[in-house]
């Protein structure tokens, strides 16, 4: 095993000039995600979700990316998970795309709210039925007996809606975080980094600034 203290990589791909970039962060971060999905790579819509209890403990875990818009990055979850409780209590976030093999990274921060239950409802009526029967089984984050009891639970349900519709969960539905930062980074030689950050004005226009790596 390479001890971890020699563990590391040398970034040469490109740079990230602050004439490159536009002057809107929603349209850089499109420009990015699109030459992520161009380049194959695997769930480029994954992003890491930083949330924090109302004493400011955080936690953080994966999530996808199922919408984006000048409001902001969209996701759904279950209310009654740990992110979703902690959202409630503290709806501050943030948000991190690693996309590796092109040496990039995004963070993103701002508040987050709930999607109205007609966007949600909209989004989970184009899920597959049984990811449907997937949100609607699991009391996500609590504690259960075994792998059996879900697996028990979500063919009884699939038994009871075989011939009609699954019910929209009143505990499960969307978030959209709309960003107050936006940060691109890209990987250099010699670790001197780019990184250039968009910060929202009062009036709603964007910042723009390049920060020491």
């Amino acid at each position: 095993m390479t001890p971890l203290e020699e563990m590391r990589k040398s970034y040469t791909l490109a740079g990230l000039r602050e004439a490159e970039v536009d002057p809107d962060p929603i349209t850089q971060f499109q420009r990015w995600f699109e030459e992520a999905v161009a380049a194959n790579l695997v769930e480029a819509n994954a992003m890491t979700l930083a949330t924090a209890s109302r004493e400011g403990m955080p936690s953080a875990r994966i999530v996808l990316l199922k919408g984006l818009s000048r409001e902001g990055f969209v996701f759904y979850t279950n209310y009654e998970s740990q992110k979703g409780r902690e959202l409630e209590e503290n709806p501050n976030a943030a948000l991190v795309f690693y996309w590796g093999p092109l040496e990039r990274q995004v963070r993103v921060s701002g508040r987050v709210a709930r999607l109205s239950r007609e966007e949600s409802l909209a989004y989970f009526r184009s899920r597959p039925k049984g990811h449907q029967l997937g949100a609607l089984a699991s009391r996500q984050s609590t504690v259960v007996m075994d792998r059996a009891a879900l697996e028990r639970t979500l063919h009884d349900l699939e038994r009871t809606y075989e011939s009609s519709e699954v019910p929209l969960p009143d505990f499960w539905g969307g978030y959209r975080l709309k960003p107050e930062s936006i940060e691109f980074w890209q990987g250099r030689p010699n670790r001197l980094h780019d990184r250039i950050r968009y910060l929202q004005r009062a009036g709603g226009s964007w910042a723009i600034e390049r920060l020491s790596p």
